[in-house]
Order: structure tokens, then C-alpha cells, then sequence
């Protein structure tokens, strides 16, 4: 099977501000990462656009016509204080990353005989899980992860989409669009508490459709293996998902300059191979991965070229 990899140049022409934390610079060090001779038999395809249709499957209209009436031509423009920030490249760098997001559903769900594609990675900026229906936060414009999967149960009549989240930070946009539907699945791990402050474990959906398993700050490899074996991995095995995405943050490595957790590139393989597991025996290994955040840029990159190790087998 192939691994397939969506990525644009647009998504490198998202400029926050001087020093901002969510800068191209870790795009560039994940693209150097999986142009190493290891990854050479990853296909590459340029993300197309994403549509209007498809963000409103996740955002209010009004919301998502105020982002495009402040796009601007010239300078920075915040949406949330200074945190989230639009630049003249940035509305093309998100729609890209809402439109790698949909074609890596399409790709893996192509039934075609000869349909070789069953796992995407998504090399896409800015990050998108802390995006609500109708507000932008912490880094993130619109949430394509979310999109994601609701696209999967409107465009292929999916019943049930599991969306799963190792970023440190909690996402508190994907549990917010998915809370009262229970044909969405979503489950994080997550340092707590940390920045925004949601995602305790009370926190459980409709229809126990959400699963939150909070870390303290300085987990190590042996807490957070133990955590997701036995409070997230069997969820995911009841709900029985169709498809599998992935939120893959990387800023729970111990590298990372903006959070606590102390995580192993070989924690990033170890979880990645669980999930595929769990898509093998539901799915028929349909996995497509979006890049969330990640800030130290040794630690994105040997993160993300674990994660991708693991994606190709």
C-alpha cells in the first residue's frame, strides 16, 4: 500500500508575525524531514483548495465570512488578540489545508481494484484543532481535522468517524463540533491542565462520543503509554470506526519550548502503530493524519518522521 503525502507551497506564505511560534519554518523542517532517503517511497500531491461547502460542515457562515472579509491585502490582522493572525498568504494557506485534508478522505476512500492509497499525511500549516464553530484560537483559523471527518460522513455516508488528537494542547474546537453528534468520535491526550483549559475527562459528549485523557505536566513514556492503553485505545475499539483521522501534534515531545510533557519520537511510532491497528481491524486501514502543532523544530521533525515510519509500516 501507498502512503500518500499532501502538502502546498501556499501553506508556506502563513506569516503570524516576527517570532511567532507557529512560523513556516516548521513546515520547512517537516518537509526536509520526509525528503530523506528513508521516506522515498512516499507519493506527493499538491493540496488543492478547499471549498466553501466543506467549511461549512464544521464553521457558521457568518463566522467563516468575517474571516474572509478580514483577510488582508497587506500586514497582520489578529482574530484573537495576538495569537491567531492573518497575513495576505494566509487565506490561501488555510483552504489548502482544508482542501489536503478532503482529498486525503477521498484518497483513502477511493474503492477502486487498483486503490493502493489507505494512509495520508497531510504536511499542511496552520494548525486547526483549536478552531470552534465560530471563533479562531490559539494558532488555528479553521479546524481541518474536523472537517475532515465530517466531510467523510457527508460525502461517503460514513456512521462513524473517529478523530484521534496526541497534540499536548487539548482540541477544544474538534470537541466542540462534535460534542452533540455522535456519528463523531473524538479522543485526546493532552497535557492538564495547559492551555485552553478544556478536556477533563468529564467532558463526554452526547453519547460518550468523547474520550479525554489529561497527562500531568512531566509524563513520561511509561505514563502515557499506560493512559492510552487503557483508557483510550478500547474506546476507540467500541465505537468501531470507518475511518480514522488523525490530529498529529508533536509539541508533547520532551524538545518542545512551550509545553511540559516528556514524550520519545518513539512514543509518536508507538501510538501511530496502535492506531493502525485499530483501522486494520475496523476500516481497512484507512488513516488520514493532519499536521497540528509542534514548536521545538528537531523535535517536529524526528516526531513527524517517527509518526510517518510507523504510517508507512
Amino acid at each position: 500500500m501507498t502512503t500518500l503525502v499532501y502538502s502546498h507551497a501556499a501553506c508556506l506564505e502563513h506569516h503570524p508575525g516576527p517570532s511567532h511560534p507557529e512560523s513556516p519554518e516548521r513546515l520547512i523542517a517537516v518537509l526536509r524531514a520526509l525528503r530523506a532517503p528513508e521516506f522515498a517511497a512516499l507519493q506527493w500531491r499538491d493540496a488543492p483548495l478547499g471549498t466553501r461547502e466543506q467549511l461549512e460542515l464544521i464553521h457558521d457562515p457568518a463566522f467563516i465570512d468575517e474571516v474572509a472579509d478580514l483577510a488582508p491585502q497587506r500586514g497582520y490582522v489578529p482574530l484573537d488578540g495576538g495569537d491567531t493572525v492573518m497575513s495576505p498568504g494566509s487565506w490561501e494557506a488555510v483552504m489548502r489545508c482544508v482542501g489536503a485534508a478532503c482529498a486525503g478522505v477521498d484518497a483513502v476512500m477511493d474503492t477502486a481494484a487498483d486503490a493502493e492509497i489507505r494512509k495520508v499525511f497531510c504536511a499542511t500549516r496552520p494548525c486547526g484543532h483549536h478552531a470552534e464553530p465560530a471563533r479562531a484560537m490559539g494558532f488555528c483559523i479553521f479546524n481541518q481535522a474536523a472537517i475532515a471527518a465530517a466531510y467523510a460522513c457527508d460525502a461517503y455516508e460514513l456512521e462513524r468517524v473517529a478523530l484521534v488528537d496526541f497534540d499536548v494542547h487539548h482540541g477544544n474546537g474538534t470537541q466542540a463540533a462534535f460534542y452533540n453528534r455522535p456519528e463523531l468520535f473524538y479522543a485526546s491526550s493532552h497535557q492538564s491542565p495547559f492551555y485552553p483549559g478544556t478536556g477533563a475527562q468529564s467532558e463526554t459528549g452526547v453519547d460518550h462520543n468523547i474520550v479525554n485523557v489529561p497527562l500531568p505536566r512531566g509524563c513520561d513514556s511509561a505514563q502515557f503509554r499506560s493512559r492510552i492503553e487503557t483508557e483510550m485505545l478500547p474506546a476507540i475499539r467500541r465505537f468501531n470506526p470507518q475511518l480514522m483521522i488523525i490530529s498529529a501534534g508533536f509539541d508533547a515531545h520532551r524538545l518542545d519550548p512551550l509545553a511540559g510533557l516528556n514524550l520519545e519520537d518513539e512514543d509518536f511510532h508507538w501510538i501511530t502503530a496502535e492506531l493502525m491497528r485499530i483501522a486494520d481491524a475496523s476500516c481497512e486501514g484507512r488513516i488520514v493524519s493532519i499536521l497540528e502543532g509542534g514548536y521545538s523544530m528537531d523535535g517536529l521533525a524526528s516526531g513527524t518522521a517517527a509518526h510517518l515510519r510507523a504510517l508507512m509500516g
